[in-house]
């Protein structure tokens, strides 16, 4: 006799997974992918080295335009000894939209349209990356979680930004519902060098609380791992923001490295000071200038 069990487990509703993986070696004095795997909607533009050919540039292409519920990312990333490449987006990541808040009553029988992106990057020794992707936009009613994984061995550099806009505040949209959590760990074997978790439900008192949002639509985190810059340093990142620029600003050191904070109106402000302190930080972290990638909005 077969026996069946109904859970009360909600099903995620099964929609688009692209999927991107690359691996970066040294040939010589060159960066080259020696594997550059995309599946739609992803696709990665050939290779680019508007520095020379020590740091490799890749820039992935989100095909669809955006991501409804469903729509699951997974980016795998291995830079070999001595290898650095830098990888952004060639446009902003709209998350849409799918109806009915986090806070709202759930009937677990129905699916949960949930987006996800997990990105995993794995350095290995005297090797580097910078993950620069372009703005994320969270359309009021987008599930969306995001997971990023940094495994950073001894000697390897890791620097990533993030910048997420809550709802089309240009028209006048806030973010009433839905939900967003972004986790992103980085790791030393089994030690964490440094784990934040952030999340924000549509509607909610965070929004425009002093010790969430503030009423603002647009947050950013810049950090780097893998070097500590000293007091003097990180004083001169904090000036690089101007006084009169509405918005908040913080710049604290990590365990191994430094942590850049934003809360304000603008994507576009908090990305020019975010290449702002790259700027500064890259000739002592990599001991080469800062180039600014194609692709950004000058």
């Amino acid at each position: 006799m077969v026996i069946q069990i109904k859970t009360t487990e909600p099903a995620v509703r099964q929609g688009w997974h692209g999927k991107a993986d690359f691996i970066y070696d040294q040939r010589g004095d060159k960066t080259v992918p020696t594997r550059s795997f995309t599946q739609a909607p992803l696709k990665v533009q050939r290779p680019l080295y508007p520095e020379g050919p020590e740091v490799c540039h890749s820039v992935l292409v989100h095909t669809a335009g955006g991501m409804v519920g469903g729509d699951e990312l997974t980016i795998n990333t291995q830079t070999h000894p001595h290898s650095h490449a830098l990888i952004t987006t060639a446009a902003a990541n709209k998350i849409y939209g799918t109806g009915g808040g986090l806070g709202a009553s759930v009937d677990t029988t129905k699916t949960i349209d949930l987006t996800q992106q997990t990105v995993t990057l794995t350095l290995t020794p005297g090797s580097s990356l910078e993950w620069f992707p372009q703005d994320t936009i969270i359309f009021s009613g987008a599930q969306y979680r995001q997971r990023v994984r940094v495994n950073l061995a001894e000697g390897a550099l890791w620097c990533g930004w993030d910048v997420t806009r809550f709802g089309r505040s240009a028209g006048g949209e806030r973010f009433t519902q839905g939900h967003w959590r972004s986790d992103l760990e980085v790791w030393q074997g089994d030690v964490p060098l440094w784990v934040d978790r952030q999340q924000i439900t549509g509607g909610s008192l965070a929004l425009d609380s002093p010790n969430g949002l503030a009423g603002h639509a647009v947050v950013g985190t810049l950090a780097l791992v893998g070097w500590m810059p000293n007091p003097e340093q990180v004083a001169i990142l904090r000036e690089l923001w101007p006084s009169d620029q509405p918005g908040d600003i913080g710049v604290s050191r990590l365990q191994r490295g430094v942590l850049c904070r934003y809360r304000g109106p603008s994507s576009e402000a908090a990305r020019h000071w975010f290449v702002a302190v790259w700027q500064v930080l890259r000739p002592h972290y990599l001991e080469r200038p800062a180039v600014v990638s194609r692709v950004w909005a000058r």
